[in-house]
């Protein structure tokens, strides 16, 4: 079974305002809404949906590309974070989002997929189309 995907989308909105959202817990909770912390700098934490969703922020290419070690708490006991790696590139004047999530625990990864679409992209559409 596949532990890792890759998966993108186009959004409205510029790559900054995006990358921007994603690294502040006011943009995160309204682009996603649900609320958020995120401490938007290299080696940063952050959590989302009420704490399901932790991790770290590892590698950073301002405006281009976010790295964080992540899990949820479905994650089994004593498992290392996964890895999420979130690409911004510029698309007639929208962002194409890029998710390459790898290193996902056994089983899980088909319902992490669905999550990004369901709790991200959706919700990121709506709002960065205002």
């Amino acid at each position: 079974m596949k532990n890792d995907f890759t998966m993108a989308a186009v959004l409205p909105g510029e790559p900054a305002a995006i990358y921007r959202a994603w690294l502040s817990s006011e943009g995160h909770a309204a682009m996603t809404g649900s609320p958020a912390t995120v401490e938007g700098r290299l080696g940063g934490t952050f959590t989302a949906w009420d704490g399901y969703i932790s991790g770290k922020t590892i590698e950073l290419e301002p405006d281009r590309r976010i790295v964080q070690a992540w899990r949820t708490s479905e994650f089994p006991e004593g498992s290392p974070d996964s890895r999420v790696e979130i690409v911004l590139e510029p698309v007639n004047g929208d962002t194409k989002v890029t998710i390459v999530h790898t290193h996902i625990p056994a089983g899980q990864a088909e319902e992490y997929k669905q999550g990004w679409e369901e709790f991200y992209f959706t919700p990121m559409r709506a709002y960065f189309s205002k």
